[in-house]
């Protein structure tokens, strides 16, 4: 969506040609095209409008005022949170040829002397510093002589109360803006409520911004809640079926953090705590470690996150539920920033919320405690809805999502079971009608308290003690019934209005209900289901780029010595997205190894040489191999595993899409090749349709193929093996037979 306002009179620069941005994109960044919105953000600067761009982590949101900066004469100011966010942006920055510099309390005298001498020739076209910098009056006299000619906030939500990471410093920054009022500034942030936006043009005093909102939803993302039994070994287990993968544990507590980090390295993994509580030497240590893939998983409190820019991600588990949806949707944005599949698991139970609900007790200003209250009731209502994950997660932006199916969340992927709960919704929205009808409005808890005949002083006080609906459903605990009206509410039979303290309702399809006493079916909640993410994983993981892994292995290990040697995080010198493309492409000549994503012409004179030269060595020991043209969103958003496969053989049968051989898929699982080959045979006689040369030569089918035609009754493996003098292994044989049933079974 984008909104327009007036034109800021003489505007710093005109726009460039677009052929011009293009080149740029390219030659720096490595890009053949911009994503979506980019580049109308980027005509919109050079036209010198203040723009305020909401786009979801992995957006490409630092691109959008950093091209502009390398087109343009003089500085742009990047107001910044954190000390880590601004070397790790620097360092990418370098990396591509760009002259970019920070200032924080990191650098000593002798550099930051240095820096600032650069800065006054003009030699930087970015400069990274945070708020309380900015805002000191020697500071502010510096900034005035730097030919500053466009500003740019990242993490714009800070500057909101009502944002989820509220930062007083950046209250200030109106200021700032007071003094550069005439050139354009941005201010950029991956969440924001409607709320929060006009909070935003507010305190950065914006001038007739336009604003750019993209799509809230991360379709890589593959959303799942779990109920939460053993959180430990639900977290070992998740962790431990993905070997290679780096991935972000939260939790609410420093000293679960802890013994998390502990169990996990009692089980073999690497791992470390990060909390507030540790020192600030600990916390940087862990940090760097984990961004230089020298740890595996980081278990955290929410003070790690906002500095964490590593793309690599692949998965984010909540061991304890989040205190609201605004939150836990930046804490899952951590994952898969680089586009490549990942998953997002949050581990519910009940008892999370009842030590939340005693938490806001605490907080004395009653306006603030309401708050927190209904935020944590949508994150409640969240956790338990039987719906697409992504309703109740983009509804919360004020996104619609229209999708029957989005293929990648736990309802989706293994739809709930439904019930009969006839009986229990009539009461529940009988007494809703009494209570509305008594001239009151009431929130969902105190429905519950009425139906639960509960001795509270306002139930007393509104006389809801004398309602016919008072104890009605005393033989139910209350969560219970607050669990039924959160599924009433996310089928439409009650609502909930925001204006009047969030206060319920009955809606006309609700009292349709009281009147025709039709059935009320509703899908039963997770918690009462038993789940199995195996297959959810399997489907979710689908949509990885194809790629000779072997070769991807060899290129992950060149990355991390190159990075060891600058001292920078490997994704520094290429991404993940990078390395697949080339070990799925096999370049080997300059031009197309510029065709890789993600290579612009400075990383193909610094590091192709290199990674040539890497590449050809692999294929003169290696064959080539071949994979389908496919796109993350095709395969990722494949809506149900082949019929006939339980839950093991679709996760063998995933691993061998995203290119391992039968060998390493048996290494990985620590099954053997026979067990392997057989997962595999029965998704080619389900219907899979695969590549016969991953499994068996040309002349070995010929071998199969005459025993069989000199005897067509011959269809025992044992047989056939035995025929063939043991030439042909049983796997080998077992998975030509599923391929005849396949054709057979396709040949109409």
């Amino acid at each position: 969506m984008v909104t327009t306002g007036s034109v800021r009179q003489d505007p710093p620069h005109c726009l460039p040609d677009h052929r011009q941005l293009e080149r740029v994109l390219k030659e720096v960044f490595g890009y053949d095209s911009f994503r979506p919105l980019q580049k109308d953000i980027i005509c919109a600067s050079f036209a010198g409008r203040d723009i305020v761009a909401i786009l979801p982590t992995g957006a490409g949101k630092s691109l959008c005022y950093q091209l502009p900066a390398i087109v343009r004469e003089g500085l742009t100011l990047v107001v910044s949170p954190l000390i880590a966010l601004m070397k790790d942006q620097v360092d990418q920055l370098k990396a591509v040829g760009v002259a970019a510099t920070f200032l924080n309390s990191t650098l000593g005298l002798k550099e930051t002397k240095k820096r600032l001498a650069g800065l006054h020739k003009g030699e930087f076209k970015l400069l990274y510093a945070a708020p309380e910098r900015l805002l000191l009056d020697s500071f502010v006299e510096k900034l005035a002589a730097w030919n500053i000619t466009a500003l740019a906030v990242d993490e714009a939500h800070c500057i909101s109360e009502w944002g989820h990471d509220f930062r007083p410093e950046y209250r200030q920054l109106g200021r700032l803006r007071k003094l550069f009022h005439n050139i354009p500034a941005i201010a950029l942030t991956a969440t924001a409520t409607p709320r929060v936006r006009e909070d935003i043009i507010t305190q950065l005093r914006l001038q007739n911004p336009e604003v750019f909102v993209a799509s809230f939803n991360r379709p890589n993302l593959c959303y799942r809640v779990l109920p939460k039994e053993r959180a430990s070994a639900q977290v070992i287990e998740f962790a431990t079926a993905r070997p290679d993968d780096s991935g972000i544990v939260y939790c609410q507590a420093r000293n679960t953090t802890e013994t998390l980090a502990a169990a996990l390295r009692s089980a073999g993994l690497s791992a470390a705590a990060y909390h507030a509580g540790l020192s600030s030497s600990e916390r940087a240590t862990t940090q760097e470690t984990f961004l230089r893939d020298e740890i595996r998983i980081v278990c955290a409190t929410i003070a790690f996150g906002m500095g964490i820019d590593k793309p690599n991600v692949r998965f984010v588990i909540h061991a304890d539920l989040p205190k609201n949806i605004e939150g836990y949707y930046q804490e899952t944005g951590r994952a898969g920033r680089d586009g490549l599949p990942a998953d997002c698991l949050l581990l519910y139970s009940r008892g999370d919320v009842v030590k939340l609900l005693r938490f806001l007790d605490d907080i004395s200003d009653p306006h603030a405690r309401n708050i927190a209250r209904r935020q944590l009731e949508q994150m409640t209502a969240y956790a338990e809805a039987n719906v697409c994950r992504r309703i109740p997660l983009l509804g919360y932006f004020g996104e619609s999502w229209h999708e029957d199916n989005c293929g990648s969340c736990d309802n989706c992927l293994e739809p709930a079971q439904t019930e009969d709960v006839t009986l229990e919704a009539q009461k529940f929205l009988s007494c809703v009608l009494r209570v509305e009808r008594g001239g009151f409005c009431t929130g969902l808890l105190h429905i519950c308290d009425i139906l639960a005949g509960a001795k509270t002083e306002k139930i007393a006080r509104l006389g809801h003690d004398q309602l016919p609906t008072y104890g009605i459903g005393k033989d139910r605990p209350k969560k219970d019934w607050a669990s039924l009206g959160r599924r009433l509410i996310a089928s439409g039979f009650a609502k909930v209005d925001e204006t009047k303290f969030s206060t319920v309702s009955i809606t006309s399809a609700g009292i349709a209900v009281l009147k025709t006493r039709s059935s009320v079916l509703l899908p039963r909640p997770r918690a009462m289901q038993k789940t199995d993410a195996k297959s959810a994983d399997a489907i979710a993981r689908a949509g990885e780029v194809p790629c000779d892994e072997g070769l991807f292995g060899t290129l992950r290990r060149l990355r991390k010595e190159i990075a060891d040697s600058r001292d920078v995080p490997p994704y520094v010198i290429f991404s993940d997205v990078s390395l697949r493309h080339m070990a799925r492409d096999y370049p080997l000549s300059e031009k197309e190894f510029l065709a890789i994503p993600g290579v612009g012409s400075r990383k193909l004179a610094e590091f192709g040489p290199v990674f040539l030269s890497a590449i050809s060595a692999w294929l003169a020991a290696n064959p080539r191999r071949s994979f389908k043209e496919t796109t993350i969103s095709q395969q990722h958003l494949k809506k149900r595993p082949p019929s006939g496969l339980n839950d093991t053989a679709l996760l063998t049968l995933e691993m061998h899409q995203r290119g391992l051989s039968v060998k390493e898929i048996a290494q990985r699982r620590d099954l053997s090749e026979a067990t392997v080959e057989k997962h595999l045979a029965l998704a080619i006689e389900s219907g899979v349709r695969l590549d016969p040369r991953a499994f068996f030569s040309a002349a070995e089918e010929v071998l199969i193929s005459n025993v069989i035609a000199s005897n067509p009754n011959t269809t025992r493996i044992s047989v056939i093996h035995q025929a063939l003098g043991g030439k042909v292994s049983f796997g080998k044989i077992r998975l030509y037979l599923a391929f005849c049933s396949f054709a057979t079974s396709h040949r109409h």
